[in-house]
């Protein structure tokens, strides 16, 4: 395991935070490279085979050498964890499977020690049906202050039997299911827009408000640095709950817990619904955001909230980060772009003006928990629709060595535009999707709700490598691991790539480095004018970056011939930029911009 981290040290002091609000415009989230940890799968202290706070904590050091801002800890709160956690049973206490708060404390203390901020997930568009609350609406009964918190209704026809309307939930089958009640009748029926165990709350109640206003300050008090805010684009539904049909072509998953899109129609991607879905995106959100950004603001060291809304098109997603709602929102557009010069320049271009129009920063993804990592995804050869994971009998295999060299180039890309990014755990690594995966160790209920049809998102969440040759590649120190670790990740640990010259996890701290050092989180780009089809060129200030995108070699402009080379994601000579590759240069005096 790393040493303890040190209290001060370069690397610290360029990453400390602040003591007080920075003058506007130039707020750490602006510019910020926020790591995701999935904490079941990134370090396991006490070698149970689930990762656990305490690692964290010990692999600190190696994030501190990354280069990185922030951390955004995906959930660990008290959880039945019949959805990955993202089914809440306490919002203010750590599930025991992960530690305890005092565990929690001390890897905050210790990440600010390091000059990183600690950023965590709230889910508050339902709870777990284990949550106190909702055990005591079961029991008070139809009409009580209790059941107001969730979203019980009566049900149709002559004895109550009918659901309260035609809703889908996310995970199938109907979003509503009736309860017994403390007699032995059938009674209501409550709400759950994902799973049954997941019932939605009823945000219309000041009652439900208020718990959420002393969930934020619980956490804040104790010193977290923001919040990653699931299914940001739900909470609100129509009045009267219409019914809603949505169209019959698949699509995109709409978030962390809403697992995957199990049937035609039945997501919460931004391709797929249209404006009208009366459980998305109502403009009522937009009054809990203005309500939270007022009560961050009370806390010193401009405290964020980042918004999961898959709401299209980006005009909309802006919506969600005006000046006195959230700071940030998940670029998914982006993330969802496939490897093409044109669509890319399209989606970029789009982002910055979107986001721009309402001065708030794009935030650029390409990997999370529940995609398919780039490494794999970006050469994939058939289409593979959000959530549906990939295993043996995918169509369309990727080929693991074209789909590293894609995302090397495609981080190389995204490092360098103005605004804030967030890198998934293991991504600077270069790991590809596990898609060898024992059927019997699969554990996503996507697998068990199609039948196993569809693989879901186990392969992006095995634990990752740190140390070759060790006991599960030392993510422990018992060769225990949730989900089976591949045979072949020795070249992709950590101390395998550490100091290598050309291994990923070299490139990923150099684009940081460079990216720190020339300020490109804070800039703005311009487009190079007569750039072949398969290319993307751009100057962001100091640093001019050219992305070829296509399979064949090409000549270095002569506009930069005289430029220093300062990084490439990819074998360079000097001269020719080969297929998949993304180089920065530095700008010379004249270029033909747009």
């Amino acid at each position: 395991m790393d040493s303890a981290l040190p209290t001060t040290s370069a690397t610290a002091a360029q990453h400390a935070s602040p003591a007080g609000g920075s003058t506007p415009g130039s707020e750490w989230w602006r510019s910020a490279v926020i790591y995701q940890i999935y904490p079941r799968s990134f370090a396991d202290a006490n070698g149970d085979g689930l990762g656990d706070l305490p690692g964290i904590t010990s692999r600190l050091g190696a994030l501190q050498e990354l280069g990185v801002d922030a951390i955004w800890l995906s959930p660990f709160m008290t959880s039945p964890q019949k959805d990955a956690g993202y089914d809440v049973a306490d919002y203010c206490d750590v599930d025991p499977i992960f530690g305890t708060l005092a565990d929690f404390d001390a890897m905050t203390a210790a990440a600010h020690a390091a000059g990183i901020r600690v950023i965590v997930d709230l889910v508050p568009n339902h709870s777990s049906s284990a949550h106190r609350w909702f055990q005591e609406a079961l029991a008070a009964g139809p009409g009580s202050a209790e059941r107001a918190r969730y979203m019980f209704r009566d049900g149709k026809g002559e004895h109550g039997e009918i659901a309260p309307n035609n809703w889908e939930s996310v995970f199938g089958g109907p979003a509503w299911t009736r309860v017994t009640e403390a007699d032995g009748t059938p009674g209501q029926w409550y709400l759950h827009i994902f799973d049954s165990s997941q019932p939605d709350f009823d945000w219309t109640n000041p009652w439900v408000r208020e718990q959420f206003r002393d969930i934020l300050r619980f956490w804040l008090d104790r010193g977290v640095d923001g919040f990653r805010v699931d299914v940001a684009h739900g909470m609100i539904k129509a009045d009267g709950l219409p019914d809603y049909t949505p169209p019959a072509e698949g699509g995109s998953m709409g978030g962390a817990s809403a697992g995957v899109a199990l049937e035609p129609g039945i997501s919460t991607g931004p391709a797929s619904w249209p404006e009208t879905a009366p459980y998305w995106g109502q403009d009522g959100v937009h009054e809990i955001y203005r309500d939270w950004h007022e009560l961050l603001a009370t806390y010193d060291g401009d405290r964020v909230l980042c918004a999961e809304a898959w709401v299209d098109p980006l005009d909309k997603m802006a919506l969600w980060v005006r000046p006195d709602e959230m700071q940030q929102a998940f670029n998914f557009p982006y993330l969802e772009t496939p490897w093409n010069a044109a669509d890319l320049k399209s989606v970029i271009g789009e982002s910055l003006r979107a986001f721009a129009q309402v001065g708030a920063p794009s935030t650029w993804v390409l990997s999370n928990h529940d995609v398919v990592r780039h490494a794999s995804r970006l050469a994939l050869t058939e289409e593979n629709p959000q959530g549906y994971g990939v295993g043996p009998n995918t169509p369309g295999q990727p080929d693991r060595a074209l789909g590293l060299q894609r995302a090397r180039a495609a981080t190389a890309l995204m490092l360098s535009l103005p605004g804030g990014a967030y890198l998934y755990q293991g991504e600077e690594l270069g790991l590809p999707e596990v898609i060898d995966l024992p059927d019997d160790a699969r554990q996503d209920p996507t697998w068990f709700r199609t039948n196993h049809e569809r693989y879901g998102r186990d392969g992006c969440r095995v634990p990752i490598p740190w140390e070759a040759g060790h006991p599960a590649y030392g993510f422990n120190t018992t060769g225990a691991s949730w989900l089976p670790q591949p045979d072949d990740w020795n070249d992709y640990s950590r101390d395998a790539q550490a100091g290598i010259p050309g291994s990923t996890l070299e490139l990923y701290r150099t684009l940081l480095r460079l990216r720190r050092e020339h300020a490109l989180g804070l800039g703005s780009i311009a487009w190079i004018e007569g750039a072949p089809d398969t290319i993307l060129a751009l100057t962001n200030g100091a640093v001019t970056v050219v992305a070829n995108t296509g399979a064949d070699d090409i000549a270095v402009p002569s506009s930069l011939s005289d430029s220093a080379v300062l990084v490439a994601s990819g074998p360079f000579d000097g001269s020719t930029i080969h297929g998949d590759t993304t180089v920065w240069f530095t700008t010379p005096s004249t270029l033909p911009v747009a």
